[in-house]
């Protein structure tokens, strides 16, 4: 039995062995591989159909440089989806609740535009730090502050992720706890209460695949900038 509500956010271990690696691991075998044949089963092919509107739509501001990176992002999109999806099953450990694994994905993709944007126009990029016509005693105080907005953006993307998936798996444990006790002294109370535990279960379905989404586009409007 749980002692605490958040408990059900540390990282599973077995023998002092830490299994985060299995349940970021676990998702990719679920998917199939696309094979040689010219028909495919329903599976690979809605798969398919999938990967493709989702890098066509991602990837439609970006010029012949940024189409580049539509591997990366759609290889990031499916994983954060399988992965966030999958934690919502009971007796299984969401990976992506975690800030350091968020903040281990966001911080080098994010210093990839960075470095990218650098190496191939180094004065638009600095250019972003001052906006156009800014009054000259402004100048010092605009550069912090854009400087500052721009550091911000990696720690933005890992912990709107965390948040997210942890209120969400909070509020969903709080209720069912209420359906759990309000049973055996109000049976209506609790069915009512349950109705609204399997809404709530549909809602952060589509905050799952939401918050994978946005994730995937705020890298693709900060390459966008660099490239």
């Amino acid at each position: 039995m749980m002692t605490s509500f958040f408990d059900q956010f540390a990282s599973p271990s077995y023998l002092g062995i830490p299994l985060i690696a299995i349940a970021i691991a676990l998702p990719w075998t679920l998917f199939p591989s696309p094979s040689s044949r010219w028909i495919n089963n329903r599976m690979i092919t809605l798969q398919s159909w999938f990967i493709n509107r989702f890098t066509n739509q991602l990837l439609l501001p970006l010029n012949s440089e940024g189409h580049k990176w539509a591997l990366l992002f759609a290889s990031l999109m499916v994983f954060l989806v399988s992965v966030n999806l999958l934690g919502l099953l009971p007796y299984t450990f969401t990976p992506t609740t975690q800030l350091s694994l968020n903040m281990g994905l966001a911080v080098p993709l994010w210093l990839a535009t960075v470095i990218i944007g650098l190496r191939n126009q180094p004065t638009a990029a600095l250019g972003h730090l001052l906006p156009e016509g800014t009054p000259v005693p402004l100048i010092p105080v605009l550069i912090i502050i854009e400087t500052i907005s721009l550091f911000i953006r990696p720690l933005a993307l890992g912990v709107r992720l965390t948040a997210n998936l942890t209120a969400g798996h909070l509020l969903i444990q709080l209720i069912a706890t209420a359906v759990f006790v309000l049973m055996p002294l109000l049976p209506v109370v609790a069915i009512l209460t349950a109705t609204v535990l399997f809404l709530l279960t549909l809602l952060e379905v589509a905050v799952a695949m939401i918050q994978a989404y946005v994730f995937v586009l705020l890298l693709s409007l900060y390459l966008q900038e660099n490239v």
